[in-house]
């Protein structure tokens, strides 16, 4: 199968990054098709970051789909633009966060979610609600680590790291952890062996997920909620939206 593993920032390190780690877990089968937007914020750290990198982020899953991906996978814990992206895609759409959460829940009673800016925690909580998944969760907490520094992580943000990590599992009693930023993907193996916890990593759950529902034949309903787009007009620079060519706009001025 093919999956098109989308970075949403313009950060072609972390896309390497993010990519090699979902390679690690990848069937040999599965190509993993690393790709990410030409324009948009270096990363995603505040609702604005996301707004903006959403448009072209779409850009990119449409891209995959004239491409015939199987599925697309979104690494950005705050899983931007997901519906809109499911809207658009005949193939599943996963979000790293919903597709953390999951794993976790299959096993550990309790866990936790440590991510990057403290600005971002309201982000991860209104995800854990809308996955359904905030009774299951001891916490979530930021290290206020720039999403950038994990392109390459240096000791001392290692070890910020981990700390967070323990305070989340002796203060707040989580028994599993969350890493809450795709840049963070690498570190699942060492902060598991340091921690003696399960660690999820969402680049490499999605990735799995993407699998299974592939193998099952399982895709994305789309009726309802995630039916396509209806046809309309676009302007300006998203023109190329416009599905049917040959619907025109009155324009009164």
């Amino acid at each position: 199968m093919k999956i098109n593993l989308i970075n949403p920032n313009t950060c072609i390190g972390m896309t390497e990054k993010i990519a090699a780690s979902a390679r690690s877990a990848a069937l040999s089968s599965t190509d993993i098709i690393a790709s990410m937007p030409t324009h948009g914020p270096e990363s995603i750290e505040s609702a604005f970051d996301e707004v903006i990198a959403s448009a072209a982020l779409l850009d990119v899953i449409k891209q995959g789909e004239e491409n015939q991906v199987d599925a697309h996978i979104i690494a950005c814990f705050g899983d931007p633009a997901l519906d809109a992206a499911r809207e658009i895609a005949t193939v599943p759409v996963i979000g790293i966060a919903g597709a953390a959460f999951q794993l976790a829940s299959l096993v550990a009673y309790r866990f936790g979610v440590v991510t990057t800016m403290t600005r971002t925690l309201p982000t991860s909580e209104h995800l854990l609600q809308r996955y359904g998944y905030q009774h299951l969760c001891s916490g979530v907490r930021a290290t206020d680590i720039a999403v950038l520094d994990l392109e390459n992580v240096a000791d001392d943000v290692y070890r910020e790291l981990k700390a967070e990590c323990e305070r989340a599992l002796f203060e707040d009693g989580a028994e599993a952890l969350v890493l809450g930023c795709a840049g963070m993907s690498d570190l699942t193996e060492k902060l598991s062996a340091d921690l003696k916890v399960p660690i999820i990593d969402g680049v490499c759950a999605a990735v799995k997920l993407a699998e299974s529902l592939h193998q099952l034949g399982l895709k994305t309903c789309k009726i309802g909620q995630y039916g396509s787009p209806l046809d309309k007009a676009f302007d300006g620079r998203y023109q190329h939206w416009n599905s049917n060519k040959n619907i025109t706009k009155e324009r009164y001025i």
